[in-house]
């Protein structure tokens, strides 16, 4: 991982797809009208590049672990920033731990343990494409796959969330899943 240079923006832009599903995963509603996932991605980013003298690791994990610790503290500034006085905001540790479970079932789609360095690296990369896949979905694809796959909730939950049919959002998967797997294919 080259972090130094004309290079540092680049790298951390690699990460964009990730954190932009991560922020749609944990997004809270009531910020509706101060930013949207794409701007806490920005901010993070943004906020990224000019601390990046403090990150201490060396490999993409680390990085990606660190740029998810800034998505969540932007995130816990956000949602404070439209708190209603004595109104309750999510607990630092508790959204640090459910950004953390969401980019673990997102490792856990890939594939199973892996434990060499190769194969970890390999998994990251997959990771990265997968996050990037997602984002080439139409809207409603990648919100099904999101909230079914991702934050385990039943077909008939993300029914209602979406405010359509059950049947209508097993299309919805059983086309996104098609779209990600024609997406992710490796070229012959």
């Amino acid at each position: 991982m080259n972090l130094g240079g004309d290079n540092e923006w680049s790298c951390l832009e690699t990460f964009r797809a990730y954190l932009m599903l991560l922020a749609r995963l944990h997004w809270d509603t009531r910020l509706q009208s101060l930013l949207d996932p794409a701007d806490l991605v920005q901010q993070t980013l943004l906020k990224a590049h000019e601390k990046l003298d403090q990150f201490r690791g060396c490999t993409d994990r680390e990085l990606a672990g660190w740029l998810r610790m800034c998505m969540v503290h932007n995130l816990l500034d956000a949602v404070k920033k439209v708190m209603a006085p004595g109104g309750k905001a999510p607990r630092e540790v508790q959204l640090r731990e459910a950004v953390e479970e969401s980019s673990s079932r997102l490792q856990g789609l890939l594939a199973a343990e892996q434990s060499s360095p190769s194969e970890r690296a390999a998994k990251d990369e997959q990771l990265a494409r997968l996050a990037a896949a997602l984002e080439q979905l139409p809207e409603p694809q990648r919100e099904a796959i999101t909230l079914h796959k991702l934050q385990k909730m039943s077909l008939a939950d993300v029914a209602r969330r979406l405010g359509r049919t059950e049947a209508a959002v097993a299309g919805l998967l059983r086309r996104g899943l098609q779209k990600l797997r024609e997406l992710l294919r490796e070229p012959e």
